[in-house]
């Protein structure tokens, strides 16, 4: 696993061959974090990394200038190797919150500029994450979830979708808070 761009460029991190999860492969990665220039500044922004997995997204988060990033990851060897590398970073921009994402989105009570959820794509409750963020209100109102599943999902009759990209087998979804008239400025 390496980091694309940034303060960290190029740093890699191996993976334990007895992990389950898969990080985002570098083509997906790399072109969704090209696609979310035309979305938002990540430099400054705070972030929110979901079923942080390797820890790969929270990474290059970092490394791409978010002034904070926080991982939710529930195995704890997972948790344990996204710490270890956080520390080979020596950045204090991180917060690691072992435990269940789903918990964990409930009894949040903040905001995040970006939000990047990447659940097992055999998941269940799947197809609620974007709902349960928007009605936890997780998302600044110029804030971005991206949401990478599998090709079976499709969420583009969400009231809050944007766009979808495709890379190969990787699907991410894009989402954003719904503008109503009042927030638009557009009252009559």
């Amino acid at each position: 696993m390496r980091i694309i761009t940034g303060e960290y460029k190029g740093r890699h991190f191996d993976i334990p061959r007895t992990f389950k999860a898969r990080p985002t492969t570098d083509f997906a990665k790399e072109n969704i974090f090209n696609v979310l220039q035309g979305y938002l500044a990540l430099d400054g922004a705070s972030a929110l990394d979901l079923f942080a997995g390797t820890g790969s997204i929270s990474l290059e988060l970092i490394s791409r200038g978010c002034r904070q990033v926080v991982s939710v990851e529930a195995d704890r060897d997972h948790a344990n190797f996204i710490r270890r590398c956080m520390q080979k970073l020596g950045t204090e921009r991180d917060i690691l919150v072992r435990g269940d994402v789903f918990r964990f989105m409930k009894s949040c009570h903040r905001k995040f500029d970006f939000i990047f959820a990447d659940p097992p794509y055999t998941l269940t409750e799947l197809a609620t994450i974007p709902d349960l963020v928007f009605q936890y209100d997780l998302l600044e109102p110029e804030g971005l979830l991206v949401f990478e599943h599998g090709k079976r999902n499709d969420f583009s009759s969400h009231p809050n979708f944007v766009e979808h990209r495709s890379y190969g087998s990787v699907n991410f979804s894009l989402f954003r808070v719904a503008r109503t008239e009042e927030t638009t400025g557009d009252r009559e």
